[in-house]
């Protein structure tokens, strides 16, 4: 494990993924703060998790589109097979690098919120999207999460 060390930016090789991250918190109705829309808009650490690489579950939350159209910066999460690696480049100039050991799909009413954000034994990651989106109301019903584990 490492020291905590915010992280400043992330890239997924096996998808072509990666931003700069945002550092977000709660709102003021307690829910998570999500990252702007757009295209190329970053994804963003939630700043009430461990930094990667730390013990426990570093949160990062990204959209599957962007705003009118196109992919968000998580558009191609489903396409990620176990041992897909992680990078999140830290403030300290260190890289933390996860090894995904899964994802899942979650609708938003059941979110199983402490198997997301619950302590771990190790340093692990959380990669959150949404997912299921329903044509009929131009919402996502559902939560995407690839579960990943520290590895360097």
């Amino acid at each position: 494990m490492l020291e905590a060390s915010a992280p400043v930016s992330f890239s997924i090789p096996a998808i072509g993924a990666g931003s700069d991250l945002l550092s977000l918190g709660l709102r003021e109705n307690g829910s998570l703060e999500v990252p702007p829309e757009g295209p190329g808009a970053p994804a963003s650490w939630y700043n009430q998790s461990p930094t990667p690489g730390e013990r426990g579950p570093a949160v990062l939350l990204g959209h599957v589109n962007a705003t009118g159209g196109g992919p968000g910066v998580f558009a191609d999460l489903r396409a990620l097979k176990a041992g897909d690696l992680i990078e999140v480049q830290r403030e300290d100039g260190s890289t933390a690098t996860f090894a995904v050991t899964k994802g899942e799909q979650y609708p938003k009413d059941e979110f199983p919120t402490q198997r997301v954000y619950g302590n771990t034994e190790g340093a692990e990651i959380r990669l959150i999207t949404c997912d299921g989106y329903d044509p009929a109301t131009g919402e996502f019903d559902d939560n995407y999460v690839v579960y990943a584990e520290l590895v360097t």
